[in-house]
């Protein structure tokens, strides 16, 4: 590894390399229109000088139609624009697949936060047994969602990791070949796709990426830290969720749920198929032959099984293990590492690969069990009494602690019962088809009551499920249900039926916490400062009960949604908060740009392992927050979001995001199968409204307003008041109101006010864009000030310089979506309605993909 600066490596393996390759790129006729490679830089430096001189982006762009198209046809500069962005998607891949292609140079793999630095660490402080005893009970659990973020087909996700590879070993011709193939590969897609084709997509990860690193982590640690055979505590152990979430997603079905669930079986099933061949080459001993020839029969057989495989996962280890014992015996061990790397990943990945939850809203469930109550008979006699639902919540669950009976979905004619009953259906089938892994949780979005958690519950046992083995999780996403959920806990974990089925489960509670719609609900800090409480207060309670709780965080990519530096994040939570486990959602460009490649997957892994272990093992003062830092945080959350709910509650609010906004041509994009709201009325409704179109809107006009929006203000207040030092005490003494910083600092990287300044002169949203822009100068500086930095992100060179140059790739991108929305803002305003207008709307849509891939966490 080199010793010189990352940002060193990152200038002269991916910022150079890049240069280089898009002059190539730049030169390759592959359009039809000869001249659109000498005119996108000619076009990208007018677009940076304009933004010098304070132009707007129509006048920009009409300025370069003057001087460089002034004879052409209207369709002619239409026609060119749309090249222009065709183009600059491709730079965006060619740019991904150089920094794909330079992970392990720029990035110590060996460095702080990986298993090697864990292990010696532990060794030069005498913690190598308690790192191993800790080691023998954490997890951690990233679960791959379907949320639109993510355009790529899997023919460019193919392309991209042919020229990753091809960059990596410098092969000139395979890379101006590829690149071609690029320019000449459709990105978007005419159709939405089905939840299936989500999950295959997703897969492609798991069986290229995922399978990989989270085995080489299991070989690493069971040949350098954990020699003992018993150990088998699956440390990584992944989710998904396409094909499983229904909340607000009215395509996933019953037959969906279990189409995927076996994709997912077939999928590690053929990866097991060919590491059995391989091992044919080398296993080549008496006594061995054999039985790995039988088991590589059996494998084959079962990846094409529709029902119940003959094989089992505990089958396989019975001969792989056996071989194992044969060769270490009777032939010198050789080649017992890679019998032992396979064992390791079926003990990860069993028959179902990852585990498929089920999610849906408690909105939806109270409709269900009206239909239920209503009209579910079973022998004659109704399940319910009558008035049921006119009980209080508490006669409710009482009567729910002894309800039984086997519904038949196919009794009702309701189709959204027959679909919620149906996944629970599924769930029974998918646990004896994969194993009990394969869909042990149910979640329950929208949660807020003791009574949707044991609706949910009722639901498993009333489909002849009388102890299910699954676990029922309530996510809880806004402020005030954040500040409830202790007391909802408490009340479950009294319940005595409920408390029954928690011993079944090993007295061990998943509850999920919604950083997107907690963000969306009361801003940036009031959101990740109650999450924090509530952990606290949730962990108390739990062990107050002998209940091991299991936080899981839905989080997005920005630090809007929860994202940025995870790593950071967890290792600062200190001692007052469970961590067993880490468990988080990754979604859209998340999943290719932290675990798109093995190297980059398997750093990102390492790096959510080692926080746990930093948190826990190598725990110092340091994660502790002290009674007047605490008074301090707990003010600046409350001035945060009284600041941030005034701002929601201005009246320009919704319809600056409406029509100023992209928001609208997110549900034009067809990246994912799930609608862009949870209602389909014609109004712009906020509580509808979910999290990605939200900040993925306020990303693409570059204002990032839900990762800083009211921290600006919160700082001020103490400011005004002579106590901003307090502030910068918090920021020495706390790690975790440091990443919180760091994170929205990020956000500010991101923002371009540059862009959007023209609407300042706006008659009808000026003031509104005003406050927006004080707000975010004001940020910006007081965080400066706070962490003692004189620009943002002073401290992470190489991640801001990796920022930059994807949004200078992006910025004529950004400025033809502006131009294309101002143009449709001015026919709107004047009445005109023609086919420009759609020519206006399909190039603002078209621009989406780009920025939002450029972006890798936009939403």
């Amino acid at each position: 590894m080199s010793r010189e600066p990352k940002i060193e490596r990152f200038n002269a393996n991916v910022k150079s390399k890049y240069e280089v390759y898009n002059g190539i790129f730049m030169t390759l006729p592959f359009d039809g229109i000869s001249n659109t490679g000498v005119l996108l830089p000619l076009f990208h430096s007018i677009c940076k000088e304009g933004y010098k001189d304070n132009k707007n982006p129509t006048e920009i762009i009409e300025y370069f139609f003057e001087r460089y198209m002034r004879d052409a046809t209207e369709k002619e500069r239409e026609d060119i624009l749309f090249k222009f962005i065709q183009y600059i998607e491709r730079q965006v891949v060619l740019f991904d697949a150089i920094e794909d292609a330079s992970y392990r140079i720029v990035n110590n793999m060996d460095g702080r936060g990986t298993l090697r630095n864990i292990k010696e660490e532990a060794e030069a402080t005498g913690k190598k047994e308690e790192l191993i005893s800790y080691l023998n009970r954490f997890t951690i659990r990233p679960v791959l969602t379907a949320h639109p973020t993510q355009f790529y087909p899997g023919v460019v996700l193919g392309i991209i990791n042919d020229l990753s590879a091809a960059i990596r070993d410098n092969r000139l011709e395979d890379i101006k070949t590829l690149l071609a193939q690029l320019g000449k590969t459709p990105f978007f897609k005419k159709e939405k796709p089905t939840p299936y084709d989500e999950a295959v997509s997703l897969i492609w990860y798991l069986e290229n990426v995922f399978y990989h690193s989270a085995g080489a982590i299991y070989d690493y640690l069971h040949r350098h830290l954990i020699q003992d055979e018993s150990f088998s505590n699956t440390l990584v152990d992944l989710g998904f969720w396409p094909g499983g979430d229904r909340d607000g997603n009215p395509f996933v079905t019953t037959a969906i749920t279990l189409k995927v669930a076996r994709k997912l079986r077939s999928s590690v099933l053929r990866n097991y198929y060919r590491e059995i061949k391989q091992l044919r080459r080398r296993i080549t001993f008496r006594g061995t032959e054999a039985p790995l020839s039988e088991l590589e029969d059996q494998v084959y057989t079962a990846i094409f099984s529709e029902d119940k495989p003959a094989i089992s996962q505990a089958s396989i280890l019975k001969t792989l293990k056996d071989i194992r014992d044969i060769v270490r015996d009777k032939h010198q061990s050789l080649y017992l590492d890679k019998i032992d790397s396979l064992i390791h990943k079926v003990e990860l990945f069993g028959l179902h690969f990852a585990s498929l939850d089920i999610r849906q809203d408690s909105s939806i469930h109270k409709i269900v069990f009206e239909q239920i109550v209503e009209n579910a008979t079973i022998n004659g006699s109704k399940i319910f009494p009558e008035g049921y639902l006119a009980l209080s919540e508490n006669e409710q669950i009482d009567f729910l602690n002894n309800v039984h009976g086997a519904l038949d979905p196919e009794s009702f004619e309701e189709e959204v019962v027959t679909k919620t009953l149906g996944s629970i259906y599924a769930m029974k089938t998918i646990q004896d088809e994969n194993g009990e892994r394969g869909s042990n949780r149910y979640i329950i979005s929208n949660s807020q009551s003791a009574l949707h958690v044991m609706q949910a519950f009722t639901f498993l046992r009333l489909c002849d499920w009388e102890s299910p083995t699954a676990d029922v999780a309530p996510l809880f996403e806004t402020v005030p249900d954040l500040i409830a959920a202790p007391a909802v806990m408490e009340a479950l974990y009294t319940n005595p039926t409920y408390s029954k089925h928690l011993k079944s489960r090993g007295m061990r509670q998943t509850i999920m916490l919604g950083f997107s719609d907690g963000t969306k609900d009361g801003g940036y800090l009031m959101a990740n400062w109650s999450i924090f409480k509530a952990k606290e207060a949730m962990t108390a309670m739990s062990r107050k009960y002998g209940v091991t709780v299991i936080f899981f965080d839905g989080r997005g990519g920005p630090p809007a949604r929860g994202g940025g530096k995870t790593h950071q994040f967890y290792a600062s939570l200190g001692p007052n908060i469970e961590a067993q486990e880490i468990q988080i959602t990754v979604q859209g460009q998340t999943i290719s740009s932290n675990f798109g490649t093995v190297d980059s997957c398997q750093y990102n892994l390492e790096q959510l392992l080692s926080s746990g272990v930093n948190n826990e093992v190598f725990k110092g003062a340091h994660n502790d927050i002290s009674p007047s830092d605490r008074k301090t945080l707990e003010a600046l959350a409350q001035k945060s979001y009284e600041a941030y709910t005034a701002f929601k509650g201005h009246d320009k609010f919704l319809p600056y995001l409406e029509r100023m906004s992209t928001l609208k041509y997110y549900a034009k994009t067809n990246i994912g199968s799930r609608p862009s709201k949870r209602s389909q009325k014609s109004t712009l409704d906020f509580g509808d409204l979910r999290a990605i179109p939200f900040v993925g809107s306020w990303s693409q006009l570059k204002q990032n307003v839900p990762g800083f929006y009211g921290v600006g203000t919160a700082l001020a207040s103490f400011e005004d008041a002579g106590k901003l030092e307090d502030v910068k005490q918090l920021y020495k003494n706390s790690s975790f109101f440091r990443t919180l910083l760091e994170n929205s600092m990020m956000s500010l990287t991101k923002s371009f006010f540059g862009l959007t300044a023209y609407m300042q002169e706006d008659q009808e949203f000026g003031e509104f864009w005003k406050l927006l822009f004080e707000e975010y100068k004001r940020s910006k500086r007081l965080m400066l000030e706070v962490a003692g930095l004189t620009e943002l992100m002073e401290n992470e060179k190489a991640g801001k310089a990796s920022i930059q140059e994807r949004e200078n790739i992006v910025l004529p991108l950004l400025t033809i979506q502006q131009y294309a929305l101002r143009a449709i803002q001015e026919m709107q305003r004047s009445g005109e309605q023609t086919d420009k207008t759609k020519v206006y709307e399909r190039m603002v849509t078209r621009s989406l993909f780009g920025n939002i891939n450029a972006s890798r966490n936009s939403a």
